[in-house]
């Protein structure tokens, strides 16, 4: 199954970064307060999408952020 890549690389590298500092927030946080386990969650659907280039959220309103040539 072939996924249309809808992501640019600015969009990726930023959805990469965010999603790893949400990541280790989330388990920063969870060590000192309990209930913070959704902030890594979140991060790791940015992180995921960043790895394959592919926004769910865009496919339903045909939207990229990939240039032709990227």
């Amino acid at each position: 199954m072939s996924v249309t890549k809808n992501m640019g690389s600015a969009d990726r590298t930023i959805r990469g970064i965010a999603g790893l500092v949400l990541i280790i927030a989330g388990i920063a946080l969870q060590m000192t307060q309990s209930g913070f386990w959704w902030l890594a969650l979140i991060g790791v659907v940015l992180a995921g999408t960043s790895a394959i280039g592919t926004c769910p959220a865009y496919l339903p309103f045909r939207l990229s952020t990939r240039k032709k040539a990227d």
